[in-house]
């Protein structure tokens, strides 16, 4: 007779006692990442905001959720590193190419792309969780830089909105890895 394996047959498994190397930091776990509590969102512009959940000040990195609650414009932008993001909720695209995200998509987006992040009208939120390897090279219509975002000027954006909304300037510094 053969004995069917037990569901969470690990149960009885010991956690490893060396978590952590000595130099490493912990884990960063946030529960409910796309949130619906705005306060968590911090504007980018007048139609789309993100929420911080992971930040790397030493190597120009972050990953967030970008949220537009209707048809929204973040910026055209160029990226000279990797993006890579998941469409959680609502519809969203770029002008220059021809697909368009869904809740379930992935997009990879290669160095030195140039493009128009916009967010469709759609029933649900676009909710987006990108890895961002900054800065973003902020472009006009012809392409032309007109300025840049990098992880810095996130993390200032991310304290001045904190203190505002009264979470705490400081919460922007738990994320730091």
């Amino acid at each position: 007779m053969n004995e069917q394996p037990k569901p969470e047959f690990w149960r009885g498994l010991k956690p490893i006692e060396k978590v952590f190397q000595p130099d490493a930091k912990p884990e960063v776990y946030i529960s409910n990442a796309p949130t619906d509590d705005e306060r968590y969102y911090v504007p980018f512009s007048d139609t789309v905001s993100s929420r911080p959940l992971w930040i790397s000040p030493s190597q120009n990195k972050w990953a967030d959720i970008l949220m537009a609650k209707g048809a929204g414009l973040v910026n055209r932008h160029y990226h000279p590193h990797e993006v890579f993001a998941y469409t959680i909720s609502g519809k969203w695209g770029y002008l220059e190419h021809d697909w368009v995200a869904t809740a379930g998509d992935f997009v990879y987006e290669t160095p030195g792309e140039g493009h128009t992040l916009v967010a469709y009208e759609h029933p649900e939120p676009m909710k987006v969780h990108f890895n961002v390897t900054g800065p973003l090279i902020w472009l006009d219509e012809k392409g032309e830089t007109t300025g840049y975002f990098d992880v810095h000027t996130y993390i200032d954006l991310c304290r001045k909105h904190y203190d505002k909304v009264g979470i705490g300037a400081a919460y922007v510094d738990k994320l730091f890895r």
